[in-house]
């Protein structure tokens, strides 16, 4: 074996000294990583390289001129044609290794000779004799036709008295997360789909009040289908026209950032959808191009396209998009959705573990591994942060696998952070499966803390997964179907729910991660489950939509539920437990069903079980002194008894 190439590996095996089995599988997916990013920057240099935005597509040059240049390796001719010059071809010229090239000279009086927001479509005629109508995959702005009928192709120049102007600079980069995740187009009261003006005037100010330093916003990235939650997406470089224009969405990352919120997206890049007319898949007449061929280029459960690592242009074209949202929108960060087929040859066969079940380390290395994958995600997440350090990012989907948030040196993938469903799952099985006077303080500990303590995670009570048509809330398992008025009873049964959604909400916050994530409605306990419309449901908006209302209205306690939220992020910014050491629990007694651990110098006490309460109750702590009480979940103001005394020490 050769005992080079990953200058810090020693330091992953201090960490995960079981790793070292797998040192030729390590070594392999680093080499792999390291020979392309060196031919990169021997080609073309990576500065160049990932920005191919600037070369790529449809642009207007400096001169008023337009400059178009694409990469189509099946053509035998390709052509361009619009609204410019009455749907006319203008034949591009081919300049070698697929790529083919066109000017189009600017108007005598000098202005651009394509009117911005005109339509345009790429012509190719094939080696086949085929010829075929295709939207640019570099497009900046595609709008969807009437019914839904795929989408047109918009050259998106506006002048520049209508582009957002730059005047905030971004945050800080966050020492710890506290995540608001959202989707625009249901955020709002009203049965639509909702725009990014509508968030920036009303949801933002929420969301900054709340206490959150970072939002999360889903399915911007330009997508066929609206249920899809973003996942096919069709149109890289293009934010999606259902919610508004990219000046519109440009504004709104500006406003967020001038409220010190640092902005994330969700991309995709394991999976493209399988459209032909308007998406990736077919774009030069063949299988191949920018995926994988054969069976191993189709995800048949999603119905998507794979993509080609192994690919030169593969890899310019997904690093550009990556910098083109840094670069244009000013996005800080990114999570990444559908890492399975990026790092599974057949991600169907692989069913995800959480590392607290044992060592699941194995399902992680061997021949099921996709390495090209692999050393895509290093590549992307190296080039990344090196060339913005600021930016974060956050890998979603294989909560087991090890050294996923471990520096690249060390021969790991190089994320930032992972996000954790196992705070989300324990909850789910204790409240669906188990008695209240049956939950097990010993399960609970040992679920939500796992031991890859070396890495950061996100934790979550439940996200949108969770929201999901039919699947049943937190808010709807625990509350049920009050109307949660104030002029009616509080009854036993909405008591509980009332004090487990703030507990459990807490004990997620406060335990295990070093950042911590709510779907947008559930910080006030929203009662209903995220139904997008579909064929299925009539085209129904009425649960594609979060009742902000519900919150704001002073006669129901939801009111309750938002502040204690608005409360807790409060406390964790002023005591920062997300970016201390992990929590040192004290006491989990099972029979008094009592959980205590301290983090942050603060104590934090939960009694879970169902009918007793335990004056004068005596805890160890680690640090001897007088301690007075900072957040309690009984609260009046949170919707409590106030049974214990705020001032006492």
């Amino acid at each position: 074996m050769q005992q080079c190439g990953v200058p810090a590996i020693e330091n992953l095996f201090r960490s995960y000294p079981q790793l070292r089995v797998y040192e030729d599988d390590i070594r392999a997916r680093y080499g792999m990583f390291e020979k392309t990013k060196m031919s990169i920057e021997r080609e073309e240099g990576l500065e160049r390289f990932t920005q191919g935005h600037k070369e790529f597509g449809v642009m207007m040059t400096e001169d008023g001129g337009v400059r178009c240049m694409e990469w189509i390796p099946n053509a035998k001719a390709v052509y361009l044609k619009g609204e410019f010059n009455n749907w006319n071809l203008i034949q591009y010229r081919e300049i070698g290794f697929g790529k083919w090239e066109l000017f189009i000279p600017p108007n005598r009086d000098g202005s651009c000779a394509i009117r911005h927001c005109s339509e345009l479509k790429i012509v190719i005629e094939t080696k086949d004799n085929q010829r075929i109508e295709r939207i640019s995959p570099w497009a900046k702005y595609v709008v969807q036709r009437e019914g839904n009928q795929g989408f047109k192709w918009r050259f998106w120049n506006p002048p520049s008295s209508q582009r957002v102007q730059i005047t905030h600079t971004r945050p800080n980069k966050p020492d710890r997360l506290r995540i608001y995740e959202a989707h625009i187009g249901i955020a709002s009261d009203r049965c639509e789909v909702s725009t990014y003006r509508h968030f920036t005037s009303n949801i933002l100010p929420r969301i900054r009040d709340q206490g959150y330093n970072s939002l999360l916003l889903m399915a911007v990235i330009e997508h066929s289908y609206y249920p899809s939650w973003g996942y096919q997406v069709t149109n890289y470089f293009a934010t999606s026209s259902r919610y508004g224009t990219p000046e519109e969405f440009k504004e709104l990352v500006q406003t967020a950032h001038g409220m010190g919120i640092y902005v994330m997206v969700d991309v995709m890049h394991g999976e493209a959808s399988k459209n032909v007319l308007d998406g990736l898949n077919m774009f030069d007449g063949t299988e191949a191009c920018f995926f994988e061929e054969g069976a191993r280029g189709f995800n048949n459960e999603h119905d998507t396209r794979i993509f080609d690592y192994k690919k030169w242009e593969t890899l310019r074209f997904l690093m550009s998009q990556l910098r083109f949202y840094v670069n244009e929108y000013h996005v800080d960060g990114f999570r990444f959705n559908g890492m399975s087929s990026m790092i599974f040859h057949d991600s169907s066969k692989h069913v995800q573990q959480s590392s607290f079940r044992g060592n699941q380390d194995s399902q992680y290395f061997g021949m099921q591994m996709k390495t090209d994958g692999l050393a895509y995600i290093m590549l992307m997440n190296d080039m990344l942060h090196n060339f913005y350090p600021n930016v974060i990012t956050i890998a979603e989907n294989v909560p087991g696998m090890p050294a996923l948030c471990r520096p690249v040196s060390e021969g790991g993938l190089g994320f930032d952070y992972r996000l954790s469903k196992d705070a989300a799952n324990v909850w789910a099985k204790l409240f669906s499966d188990t008695r209240d006077e049956d939950w097990n303080m010993h399960f609970i500990r040992q679920i939500i803390r796992e031991n890859r303590v070396e890495e950061k995670r996100i934790m979550f009570t439940e996200h949108h997964e969770q929201n999901e048509v039919g699947r049943m809330t937190m808010s709807r398992k625990l509350i049920g179907d009050s109307s949660m008025s104030e002029s009616q009873q509080l009854t036993p049964c909405l008591d509980r729910g009332l004090s487990l959604y703030k507990l459990t909400r807490l004990f997620t916050h406060a335990f295990a991660g070093q950042g911590f994530l709510n779907f947008i409605g559930n910080e006030f306990g929203h009662p209903d489950w995220v139904e997008l419309p579909s064929p299925s449901n009539n085209d129904s908006y009425q649960l594609a939509r979060r009742q902000f209302h519900l919150a704001d209205n002073q006669q129901l306690r939801y009111k309750f539920l938002n502040r204690f939220d608005r409360a807790m992020n409060r406390t964790e910014e002023r005591y920062g437990w997300l970016k201390s050491n992990q929590a040192v629990v004290t006491r989990a007694q099972e029979s008094d069903k009592v959980f205590v651990f301290e983090r942050a110098g603060l104590i934090f006490a939960f009694n879970f079980h169902p009918t007793k309460s335990y004056p004068d109750y005596r805890i160890p702590v680690e640090r001897f002194g007088s301690y007075k009480i900072v957040l309690d979940t009984d609260d009046r103001y949170f919707g409590g008894h106030s049974r214990n005394q705020p001032n006492v020490e």
